[in-house]
């Protein structure tokens, strides 16, 4: 008796110690689930969103849903990715209205705005003032180019410059020669010229005769430029030199010499080369699409700057003389010649000179930077700023340059904003929803095509869903506009839409088109029912 009553004490402690722990873990998940709980939000409250003591709480944003970063009408309530791999953007209470509302326009938020750099400038009329810069070469000036040619035969007997390059002096020595035809005309001179002496008594016929026969001889010597010291002196002493000799008609440097002594010359043959190199030519090369600016602005005594390469601490001031009117086909350049002071002779004829031709503007136009523009080569445009973060592509017809400023002929007013930088980005986005939208709108115009026997129905199982390829694999029965048999294939998504909540071995009727040979987009996919499975 006393050890059913034992064992009857034991049961009865056993149920009271069970009741007494379900109390207590009611208890501690009471606790759990509500103070814990606010202990540990405490905690994982981020740093940077809590509030310094006595400081309001700052209110947090309110997230809306997750957008597809290509502008595509496709939306999650949470984080993901879209085909490319690209993050869904996350959109934020207040900010569900950036898209544009005005086809052709782009808006941007402010705080992309700052992150990339973007700087509007307002158009302005100001004169266009530009400096065309050319590569030239210093030649000599073709005008203060000598040539010493006996215009008769004869024989070089001694040199007196007999270098090439050698400077000389206006009337110094060059050289002697000897020819029977110059001693015969000096003969023909001093007997003509005594004959005038000897004939000053006699009748007037007789003294004219003689006269002309002189002058004749006297003006062939001046013809074969005998100087008319030795003219004079061959009328004084009356007898003819062997040897004449030929001075420099000019102070220069001799740049040719073709005499040797001893040589036979003939008639008009060039001996000597003399240059004046005081002053030189600059033939700079200007290119072809900078002369139409320099044919109508510059004119002759314009000024202009030259560097030499050779002094490239100096600069030299010219002046252009003449824009000729041919054109290099091999370099398409138009030359453009300079005429440049050479003092002390440092400026040699063959050196490379960089020019500077300014040119001034006739009147104020419109302008913006340069760097405004976008050129694609078949069109030009400036992103013009409509309003806070609004922005809108515009076509322009642009005119003279300058080294920073391009005229505007049609297309922008002064005083509109235009975008100066970071204008590539925002083009580079505005063409991406550009071709989003081109794509959107061939996607629309598949079920179109449908009925011109372009489009195809099926049915079947999904087998696999691949959402970062965008692609489908579908176990599809026969498809009979296509004379397909049952089979397994997988289908590219026209929209990433189209693979939201899809799950392997989900019953589906879908329609599809061929947009390329031997690709199968799906443009249509709706589920037969919940849950449902191919039998």
């Amino acid at each position: 008796m006393s050890g059913v009553n034992l064992r009857g004490v034991s049961l009865a402690a056993a149920v009271a110690i069970g009741i007494i722990a379900v109390a207590l873990a009611a208890g501690g998940g009471y606790w759990l689930g509500h103070g814990g709980t606010r202990g540990q939000g405490a905690e994982a409250q981020p740093a940077g969103t809590a509030s310094a003591p006595g400081e309001p709480a700052a209110k947090a944003r309110k997230l809306l849903y997750y957008r597809n970063p290509m502008g595509l009408p496709d939306t999650s309530p949470t984080p993901k990715k879209d085909p490319m791999g690209m993050d869904y953007v996350a959109v934020y209470e207040g900010e569900e209205g950036n898209e544009p509302a005005v086809p052709g326009q782009l808006k941007i938020s402010t705080e992309k705005i700052q992150k990339l750099g973007v700087r509007s400038e307002g158009a302005q009329l100001r004169a266009l003032d530009k400096t065309v810069r050319a590569a030239g070469r210093i030649e000599p000036d073709e005008r203060r180019l000598y040539t010493v040619a006996p215009k008769f035969e004869g024989y070089v007997e001694r040199l007196h410059v007999n270098v090439t390059g050698q400077a000389v002096g206006r009337g110094q020595p060059l050289f002697e020669v000897y020819s029977p035809e110059l001693v015969s005309a000096q003969r023909e001179y001093a007997i003509a010229a005594q004959g005038v002496d000897a004939l000053k008594d006699a009748s007037g016929g007789a003294q004219a005769g003689m006269r002309q026969l002189a002058e004749a001889s006297l003006q062939r010597l001046k013809n074969w430029d005998i100087s008319d010291e030795q003219v004079r002196a061959l009328g004084r002493s009356g007898d003819a030199k062997r040897t004449l000799t030929f001075r420099s008609p000019v102070s220069g440097i001799v740049t040719e010499k073709r005499a040797l002594q001893g040589m036979r010359f003939m008639p008009g043959e060039a001996l000597y080369q003399i240059a004046d190199l005081s002053s030189v030519w600059v033939i700079a090369d200007v290119f072809e699409q900078d002369i139409g600016e320099l044919s109508g602005l510059i004119k002759s005594g314009a000024p202009a700057k030259v560097r030499i390469n050779a002094y490239p601490d100096k600069l030299f001031s010219g002046k252009v003389s003449y824009i000729y009117p041919t054109l290099n086909a091999a370099t398409r350049t138009v030359p453009v010649r300079i005429e440049l002071a050479n003092p002390g002779l440092l400026i040699k004829p063959g050196m490379f000179a960089q020019v500077e031709l300014p040119v001034s503007a006739r009147a104020a136009v419109v302008t913006v930077p340069v760097s405004a523009v976008i050129d694609s080569g078949t069109r030009q445009i400036v992103l013009m700023q409509l309003g806070e973060g609004r922005f809108e592509p515009r076509e322009v017809k642009l005119g003279a340059r300058s080294d920073s400023h391009v005229e505007i002929v049609e297309g922008v007013k002064a005083g509109e904003l235009v975008v100066v930088a970071a204008n590539f980005l925002i083009d580079a986005e505005s063409n991406l929803k550009a071709a989003v939208g081109g794509f959107g709108q061939a996607a629309s115009a598949a079920p179109a095509q449908a009925g011109k026997g372009a489009s195809h129905q099926g049915e079947g199982t999904v087998d696999g869903v691949d959402v970062k390829e965008g692609t489908v694999s579908l176990s599809h029965g026969p498809i009979e506009s296509l004379k397909w048999p049952a089979m397994t294939m997988e289908f590219k998504a026209a929209n990433g839409a189209l693979l939201k909540d899809l799950k392997p071995g989900a019953m589906v009727s879908f329609e599809f088109v061929e947009r390329q040979p031997g690709e199968w987009v799906i443009t249509r996919l709706t589920p037969q029912a919940p849950g449902a499975r191919r039998p």
